[in-house]
């Protein structure tokens, strides 16, 4: 099957702005695909796996390498460009500071063409699970320890709010298969790289995975990984159910010594949580397998206060850890940064966190 590698179909200039803060500037946009392969019959062919990107670039580039911007499960690039209660997201932030900025569509997703007859099935999440899981946890329930710690969300978090349905209008199907969304993003964002060079790769939530995909298959070009609370925990959920059966990831990635199958990890689960609110985490039995790709790779990863995030992600932290990961774990609350559930770069303090991350890459990116 034919690989394909789509140029740039749409250019602008725009000018940036910054919430409330004033102007620095103007940025050019411009729209491509990557990835993709034709399927079908001769003269009858399809595309499949092509992934919309967009990138801004700001009118003065001041930073060395550019920021990667996946989103997680039902969102689109929408989630850096906005926030529902119409501040300016993430995107901006970035591109005012020097950054140039790719922001994608996962593919089978939003402005990344979904095939009935080539990719899997779709899902989409109701309102009410994103009430009780995004945006107003604290209105529940206990259904985790820290749910009740939230307070960042703009507006009440509940339907008919404007805000909330502004947020929810902005949800979209995506792939029910971990392993399908796993193979299609990590060859389109390789592609990406392929095309842009070394890059800043910045996840989220579903998309977590992704990134120690693309850093395995591409090290040279992923300069670092920002992962804010990646699909996980390793090994198995907190109700025994198998979660990422590589570890961090649910299909192959590479260990030293190899590792042909998952039953090829040897693991363990504490005796002991590291906390009373915390989960109890699978490890590998020591000696641990590699990460041999992701060994000089720098990763942050960001847990903010009050996620259902917030009790098991540090075990997919001591996992990359124990597997040679070199791992700066940050809860945000040890920063002083309260409040945030899982969508935080659309919270009220959107933007301390924003330059928490642009921070830590200053000093920690070479």
């Amino acid at each position: 099957m034919k690989k394909l590698l789509l140029g740039i179909l749409l250019s602008a200039v725009v000018p940036y702005s910054h919430g409330t803060e004033p102007s620095t500037g103007n940025y050019k946009s411009d729209v491509f695909f990557v990835g993709g392969e034709y399927h079908g019959e001769p003269g009858k062919e399809l595309m499949s796996g092509q992934m919309y990107v967009e990138r801004w670039t700001p009118e003065t580039v001041t930073q060395p390498y550019p920021i990667v911007l996946i989103h997680g499960a039902a969102q689109t690039s929408v989630n850096w460009m906005t926030t529902p209660d119409g501040r300016s997201g993430w995107a901006h932030d970035f591109v005012g500071k020097g950054y140039v900025v790719y922001m994608v569509d996962q593919p089978a997703r939003g402005r990344s063409a979904w095939h009935p007859n080539l990719n899997g099935e779709l899902r989409m999440f109701n309102a009410g699970i994103i009430e009780k899981k995004f945006t107003a946890s604290e209105q529940f329930e206990k259904q985790w320890p820290q749910s009740h710690l939230h307070t960042q969300w703009p507006g009440t978090g509940r339907k008919g709010d404007p805000v909330f349905d502004q947020f929810y209008a902005s949800q979209v199907e995506s792939l029910k298969s971990h392993v399908e969304s796993s193979d299609v993003v990590r060859d389109a964002g390789v592609a990406l790289l392929d095309k842009i060079g070394p890059a800043i790769v910045l996840t989220h939530s579903q998309s977590g995975p992704f990134g120690w995909l693309i850093a395995d298959a591409r090290p040279e070009l992923v300069k670092s990984i920002v992962t804010m609370e990646p699909s996980g925990p390793p090994i198995q959920n907190k109700k025994g159910k198998a979660s990422m059966p590589w570890g961090v990831t649910v299909v192959p990635i590479t260990y030293s010594p190899g590792v042909s199958t998952p039953a090829d990890l040897v693991t363990e689960q504490q005796a002991n949580a590291d906390r009373p609110d915390l989960i109890k985490c699978w490890q590998q039995t020591e000696p641990a397998k590699q990460l041999v790709n992701l060994k000089d790779t720098p990763v942050l990863f960001l847990i903010s206060e009050s996620s259902y995030h917030a009790e098991y992600d540090h075990c997919t932290a001591k996992w990359l850890t124990q597997a040679g990961v070199d791992v700066d774990l940050v809860r945000l609350e040890d920063e002083g940064i309260r409040g945030n559930g899982h969508m935080l770069m659309l919270e009220n303090n959107h933007l301390d966190i924003a330059n928490w991350i642009t921070t830590w890459v200053g000093k920690n990116v070479q």
